[in-house]
C-alpha cells in the first residue's frame, strides 16, 4: 500500500519521468522516432517499477522490481548518451545528472535490501 510518507526514490523517479516526457515532447520527437520511443518507454518505466516495488509481496519481489527499475535506468542513460553524441542537444546534462542520482540510490537500495 502506498503511503503519503516522502520516499526519495519515488520522488526522484517521478521527477525524472516528468522531465523526460517534456524532453521527448520538445526535442526528441522532432529528431528521431526510435530515440523518442525507446527513451520515452525506459525513462517512464523506472518510476513505474519503483512504485510497484512499494507494494511488493515479499523482499524478493521488492528486490526484483528494483532491479528492473535499475535496468530501465541504465537503458535510459544509454539513449541519453546516444542522443547527446548524435545531436549535441542542450538539456541532456540535467537528465544525465538525474539518472546518475537515480542509479546511485537504486544501487544502494538493492544492495542494502540483499543484506537485510
Amino acid at each position: 500500500m502506498q503511503s503519503n510518507k516522502e520516499n526519495l526514490i519515488v520522488d526522484l523517479t517521478f521527477a525524472f519521468a516528468a522531465d523526460s516526457v517534456r524532453f521527448c515532447d520538445s526535442i526528441l520527437k522532432e529528431l528521431n522516432y526510435t530515440l523518442y520511443y525507446q527513451f520515452g518507454k525506459s525513462s517512464t518505466s523506472i518510476g513505474a517499477n519503483v512504485r510497484e516495488a512499494q507494494n511488493a509481496e515479499s523482499k524478493v519481489d521488492f528486490i526484483h522490481k528494483m532491479k528492473i527499475a535499475a535496468k530501465e535506468a541504465d537503458e535510459s542513460e544509454y539513449w541519453l548518451l546516444l542522443a547527446e553524441e548524435v545531436y549535441k542537444i542542450e538539456g541532456i546534462k540535467k537528465l544525465l545528472g538525474q539518472i546518475g542520482s537515480i542509479n546511485k540510490v537504486l544501487s544502494k537500495i538493492i544492495s542494502s535490501s540483499k543484506k537485510n
